[in-house]
């Protein structure tokens, strides 16, 4: 074999095994997409489920009577918290 048709299989060899890379990678990629999808739709239906724990708390408070509505405002404030919190850390994990 000439130095030519060395340096050729050589060159072919390389670029094989770094396509065969890409390929790898490129699965490996939509693996972690499907895994990040998964977890997204989880957070979502947790935040989903946050939402409607301080939209019945706020159901709640309107529902209440002039004298105890007040005692309810701190634990409106504490669930409608904890949502926005949550919120704000999944949106800052995307």
């Amino acid at each position: 074999m000439s130095h030519r048709d060395e340096y050729i299989a050589k060159m072919k060899l390389q670029i094989d095994e770094l396509n065969a890379s890409m390929n790898k990678l490129e699965l490996d990629a939509r693996a972690a997409k499907r895994d990040a999808e998964a977890k997204y739709k989880e957070e979502i239906e947790k935040l989903r489920a946050q939402s409607r724990l301080a939209i019945n708390k706020l159901d709640e408070l309107i529902a209440a009577g002039e004298s105890s509505w007040e005692s309810m405002v701190a634990e409106t404030e504490k669930v409608r918290d904890a949502f926005a919190s949550s919120f704000h850390y999944f949106r800052s994990q995307l």
